[in-house]
């Protein structure tokens, strides 16, 4: 009788698992689920409703400071006999966008100085290092809190918007690009600011060093131009300011959406080291 030879079989244990349906359902229940904690503790202090509040008294001053200056033009055509008929996207939309940025380069680096350092400071961030949600769900996690908070304060806009609608017919374009822009260069700003509040304990600190970090980023280009050519290309691609004209003209390219992008992801990778060098120094 012949002995069957067997083929030895390969041996699977050095392949990790691929993700399942229900891994990524679980890692995105979780990821929502510290989004919802994130946010019921931006709502429970004081800090969102300031932060909106503020928000909503300088876009407003901003809006009715456009509103005037739109208006005088207006009257100035009026009484040389030129025609009425002004650009309201060129008068009104372009620089409201251009001040938000502003407004956001003060404000952010506040919203999320408390992501990590109140936890360092209360002592809950070991908890959560040794929790079952892994680095990645938890920066998502407190990233997409941010970036929710930071969205409902951009949804307070909409009404100035609308009201230009009703009275006038401003350009859809321009807007709906501008606010992309606001968007990613405001989810810049938020992760620059969570790594840097994953630094420290000490909330004034994070804030006061995150709008450090951005205005360096902000008036680089500044530098650039007293530089030399090739210089001054290097520090005007850096420069956050320096992508953002192009939205709120209506211009949507895809280098300056691939340059928010990426300086996004590069603020999660270090809030991500930055967590690592944490749970190993326990």
């Amino acid at each position: 009788m012949k002995q069957q030879r067997m083929r030895p079989t390969r041996s699977r244990s050095r392949r990790s698992p691929r993700p399942t349906p229900v891994r990524r359902t679980e890692s995105m229940n979780n990821i929502l689920a510290l989004a919802q904690k994130e946010l019921r503790a931006y709502f429970v202090s004081p800090m969102a409703y300031a932060l909106f509040g503020f928000f909503a008294l300088l876009f407003g001053w901003f809006y009715v400071a456009s509103m005037n200056v739109m208006l005088q033009f207006s009257m100035g055509q009026f009484g040389q006999g030129g025609p009425q008929v002004v650009n309201i996207n060129e008068f009104m939309i372009r620089p409201l966008f251009g001040n938000t940025a502003v407004i956001l380069l003060m404000m952010l680096p506040f919203l999320t100085a408390r992501a990590y350092a109140e936890e360092k400071r209360s002592g809950t961030i070991e908890l959560l290092l040794t929790s079952p949600i892994s680095d990645v769900q938890i920066i998502l996690g407190k990233f997409v809190a941010a970036m929710t908070l930071y969205g409902m304060m951009l949804g307070l806009t909409l009404i100035h918007v609308g009201i230009l609608f009703w009275y006038g017919d401003p350009e859809w374009g321009p807007i709906v690009s501008g606010y992309l822009g606001l968007l990613l260069m405001g989810g810049s700003f938020i992760s620059v600011g969570l790594a840097i509040s994953s630094m420290t304990n000490n909330q004034m600190v994070a804030g006061l060093s995150t709008f450090a970090v951005l205005l360096l980023f902000w008036i680089i280009n500044w530098v650039g131009d007293a530089s030399g050519s090739t210089t001054q290309t290097v520090l005007s691609y850096l420069s956050i300011l320096e992508h953002f004209d192009d939205f709120s003209k209506g211009v949507i390219d895809t280098s300056h959406v691939t340059y928010y992008v990426s300086f996004i992801a590069f603020g999660l990778f270090l809030t991500a080291k930055s967590l690592d060098t944490a749970r190993w120094n326990g």
